[in-house]
């Protein structure tokens, strides 16, 4: 099934000759979720040669019109157009559906996105120290909490999302007034690699310390497997271990208010450590 309205060109090779700035690759998967207002498809799909490995993650439709006609669980096609500017923009395009989800189709687990107002629940998790924490006891200071893996061998994502927390923290321990009402949170989806020890080194590196109080301001946590399946689905977080022992896998972040509940949620990468600042200091009213 060809999607109404999708070819917006002629197909090109690797690089299209009208527009040198941007380079079309081929992209095959499965529709895991649709996302009316960022405007984004989630796709689990197979590598891409030239280009990157096995992964799930979010693109943004070249036309949003046909997000309503994608599915989950629809294998689609399409043509991948990655800007070579700056921006590095990444949009699908040519969206073919080569097999449609069974119209009684269920998904084996129910994904929440996050919205304003939304009560976290109280995960219970285990830091870099070894010692037991839990979501709740950071109520009355506002959380900012994402997700990670030790091994994500792609600079873009798991390192991106810590280099910005990094940015982040240094930014609120220059104003100890805001640092005081906020606190960070990495949690990692691998928790048959990252023990407390692995964390605290990895921790570290982007603290830039690895003193006693180094971590005071910033936690780095590990779930056990039943309570990271209950906060994958809270936080539309999509995992899929591969062969290789690598995993593939969505970003999702989130800042939490004083009284537990989500304030903002920014899936993706394409999020700022300014962004954060600025919903850190207007939900404190700063």
């Amino acid at each position: 099934m060809v999607l109404a309205g999708c070819h917006s060109g002629p197909k090109a090779g690797p690089q299209s000759a009208a527009n040198p700035s941007v380079k079309v690759y081929t992209l095959r998967g499965k529709v895991v979720s649709t996302n009316t207002a960022t405007g984004e498809v989630t796709v689990a799909h197979g590598a891409i040669p030239g280009f990157m490995e096995a992964m799930t993650m979010p693109y943004k439709l070249k036309d949003a019109r046909l997000l309503s006609e994608l599915h989950p669980g629809d294998v689609i096609t399409a043509d991948l157009l990655v800007s070579q500017n700056d921006d590095a923009d990444i949009l699908l395009d040519h969206i073919v559906i080569v097999a449609q989800a069974k119209p009684d189709y269920r998904p084996t687990s129910l994904y929440h996105v996050p919205a304003p107002g939304d009560a976290v629940p109280d995960f219970k998790l285990r830091n870099q120290d070894g010692h037991a924490i839990h979501l709740g006891q950071f109520h009355g200071k506002m959380l900012l909490i994402t997700f990670i893996y030790t091994r994500c061998p792609l600079p873009n994502f798991c390192p991106r999302v810590t280099r910005a927390f990094a940015s982040v923290n240094e930014q609120l321990k220059a104003t100890p007034a805001l640092s005081a009402k906020t606190h960070l949170l990495c949690v990692t989806f691998d928790p048959d690699n990252d023990t407390p020890a692995r964390l605290r080194a990895y921790g570290a590196t982007y603290i830039g310390s690895d003193a006693k109080n180094a971590f005071e301001h910033w936690d780095f946590a590990v779930p056990t497997k039943p309570v990271l399946a209950e906060m994958a689905k809270f936080f539309d977080l999509g995992l899929t271990p591969e062969a290789d022992s690598t995993i593939t896998h969505t970003l999702s972040t989130a800042l939490v208010g004083a009284d537990g509940k989500v304030v903002q949620f920014y899936p993706g990468n394409d999020w700022t450590a300014e962004q954060i600042l600025a919903d850190v200091r207007r939900t404190a009213g700063a």
